[in-house]
């Protein structure tokens, strides 16, 4: 996986690669619980990269807004994983604290954009 300066799009890199590594061994009629999260973590990254690359700030802090909520989403699916018994308790707690990270630098990013 090649490394960026962007360091939102890593982190959301390394996301899709934990969420490929432990969610596997998915129920079959749980499969498209996995697609969801797999989709909302496409689509994070997406929205993450729009509003880099974008020079109207308006739009930018409404993608950065749109990115944490995303990330709300995506943890939402995690903990309906967790409280269905499809991950256990690690990977509940590896998972938070990388989507927790993700949308410390996001909040960050958006505090200093509308500085």
């Amino acid at each position: 996986m090649k490394v960026e300066k962007f360091k939102i799009a890593n982190l959301i890199k390394e996301l899709s690669v934990i969420i490929d590594q432990n969610l596997n061994n998915f129920p079959k009629k749980e499969i498209e619980l996995k697609h969801k999260i797999k989709e909302a973590n496409y689509n994070l990254l997406l929205v993450v990269y729009e509003a880099n690359t974008t020079t109207n700030v308006e739009y930018r802090i409404k993608l950065q807004e749109k990115a944490i909520a995303m990330v709300k989403y995506l943890d939402f699916l995690i903990n309906l994983c967790y409280d269905k018994q499809i991950i256990n308790g690690k990977k509940y707690i590896k998972f938070g604290e990388r989507l927790d990270m993700i949308i410390r630098y996001i909040v960050a990013w958006k505090n200093a954009t509308v500085k």
